[in-house]
C-alpha cells in the first residue's frame, strides 16, 4: 500500500503497458476504493451506509486496437494468474461469459453491461487498493473499467446512478457476489472532503462534510483474509431476507427495534441476532451522519465501537485479528472510535482519530499486533475520473 496516490499508480500502469504492448496508452482513468465509516451489512437490507472514497485507486490505461480481440494485463499483487489474457469483443451473437482468471470477470462483466458496442482494446490495470482487504478493490476495478470504456467509446454516462448500477450488475452476474450498491456508488460519486450518506432504498446520496483539519481517518489492514467470506456473505443475506419475511416486511429497513423485540418468537435465534444487528446499525448510521455534520466526533466514535461490537456478536463477521486491532486503537488517547469495515473475516479496521495522535496510534498498533498491520492515513477523496497522460 506504499504508493497510494493516483500519479504513482499511473506511472506503474504506463510502464507496464509500454513493456507489454511496445506502445504508449491513449487513455488513463482511475476509480477509488472506499472505506465505510459506519453502516455495515445494511446496504442489501435497504438501509443507510456512510462510506468515503479513498486516495487508494485502481488505474486503467489503454488504447483502441485493430481486430476483434481485447488484450488485458494486470500488475496487481495478489491477482490470480494468468496476469495477461486475451478475449474476443462482446457481441449479441458471442456474449462474454465468466471464467478464469477471476480478476478479469469484473472487467468482462462491465463490458457486458455497458450500453452499446465496445471495440477491441489493449489495457493494463494497476492498483493501490489491497485485494481482499475490505476496501472494495472489486468496485474500484468495475468503476475504473466503466470510466475507461466511456473514454474508449466516447460515450459518457451522465446519470451516475446508472453507471453505478451497471457496475453492481457486473459483480452480481460475473463475479457471483450478491453485493449491495454502496461500493459502486461511492467509487462513482465520491467528493473530496466529504463522506456520503447513501439511502440504499431510495438511492439518494447526501454529502456529509469532513473537512476539519484536526481530524484523520486511519485505515489499518490486518493482512489476514479468512476464506469464509465467499460462503458466509450470501448466508447472512438470506438470513436477513428470511427475518424480514417472517416479520411481514419487504426488508429489515422497515423494522423498528421495538417491533423486532416484540416478535422475537417468530424468528430463529440466529435470524433474530442478524436482524438486531441490521436494525441497530441502520439507526446508528443516521445518528452518526448527524453527529459528523455537527463535528461531534465523540458521539461518532462511540457509535463506531457499538457497530463493531454488534458485527462481532450479533452478525458474527469479525475475527480475532480485527477485534485486537479495534481494542488496540481505542486504548490510545485522541482516538474517537474504531471498528471493522467491509464484509469481515479479515481485511481492515477504520479509526477516527485526532491528527495529532496518529503517530502514537500507529506505534501502539504495530507494537501490539504480531501480524504486521499496514496503516494508511487518509482523507475523503474524489470518485472516478479521467487522468491526463
Amino acid at each position: 500500500m506504499a504508493s497510494t496516490g493516483a500519479e504513482n499508480v499511473l506511472h506503474v500502469a504506463k510502464k507496464f503497458f509500454q513493456e507489454q504492448f511496445k506502445a504508449s496508452p491513449s487513455f488513463a482513468v482511475c476509480a477509488p476504493g472506499r472505506v465505510n465509516l459506519i453502516g455495515e451489512h445494511t446496504d442489501y437490507n435497504d438501509g443507510f451506509v456512510l462510506p468515503m472514497a479513498l486516495e487508494l485507486v485502481t488505474v486503467i490505461v489503454g488504447r483502441k486496437s485493430d481486430g476483434d480481440v481485447c488484450h488485458l494485463a494486470t500488475c496487481a499483487q495478489g491477482a490470480d494468474e494468468p496476469h495477461v489474457i486475451a478475449f474476443p469483443i462482446h457481441t449479441p451473437d458471442s456474449p462474454l461469459v465468466p471464467g478464469k482468471p477471476s480478476w478479469a470477470n469484473y472487467v468482462k462483466g462491465v463490458i457486458a453491461n455497458f450500453p452499446g458496442p465496445v471495440p477491441a482494446f489493449d489495457a493494463v490495470i494497476a492498483t493501490s487498493v489491497p485485494l481482499g482487504g475490505g476496501l472494495s478493490s472489486s468496485a474500484s476495478l468495475e468503476v475504473a473499467t466503466y470510466t475507461f470504456l466511456e473514454q474508449l467509446t466516447g460515450k459518457e454516462q451522465k446519470d451516475l446512478k446508472v453507471k453505478a448500477l451497471a457496475c453492481q450488475k457486473a459483480e452480481h452476474n460475473f463475479a457471483n457476489m450478491p453485493c449491495g450498491i454502496m461500493d459502486q456508488f461511492i467509487s462513482v460519486m465520491g467528493k473530496r472532503g466529504n463522506a456520503l450518506l447513501l439511502d440504499c432504498r431510495s438511492m439518494e446520496a447526501t454529502l456529509v462534510p469532513m473537512t476539519n483539519p484536526d481530524l484523520a481517518v486511519l485505515v489499518t489492514n490486518s493482512n489476514v483474509r479468512h476464506e469464509l467470506t465467499g460462503s458466509e456473505y450470501p448466508t447472512r443475506r438470506k438470513q436477513c431476507e428470511t427475518a424480514a419475511k417472517a416479520l411481514g416486511k419487504p426488508s429489515l429497513r422497515e423494522v423498528t427495534m421495538a417491533e423486532l423485540e416484540a416478535n422475537k418468537g417468530k424468528l430463529e435465534d440466529v435470524e433474530f441476532c442478524r436482524a438486531r444487528h441490521v436494525v441497530g446499525e441502520i439507526q446508528r448510521t443516521t445518528e452518526a451522519a448527524a453527529a459528523l455534520e455537527k463535528e461531534n466526533y465523540e458521539k461518532f466514535g462511540k457509535l463506531m465501537v457499538e457497530s463493531h461490537n454488534s458485527l462481532r456478536d450479533d452478525y458474527e463477521v469479525s475475527c480475532e485479528e480485527l477485534d485486537l486491532l479495534v481494542k488496540l486503537a481505542v486504548e490510545v488517547d485522541g482516538v474517537y472510535g474504531s471498528r471493522m469495515t467491509g464484509g469481515g473475516f479479515g481485511g481492515c479496521t477504520v479509526t477516527l482519530v485526532k491528527r495529532s495522535s496518529v503517530d502514537n496510534l500507529i506505534k501502539h498498533i504495530q507494537e501490539g499486533y504480531e501480524n504486521k498491520a499496514t496503516c494508511v492515513v487518509t482523507s475523503p477523496a474524489d470518485g472516478a475520473r479521467v487522468l491526463s497522460l
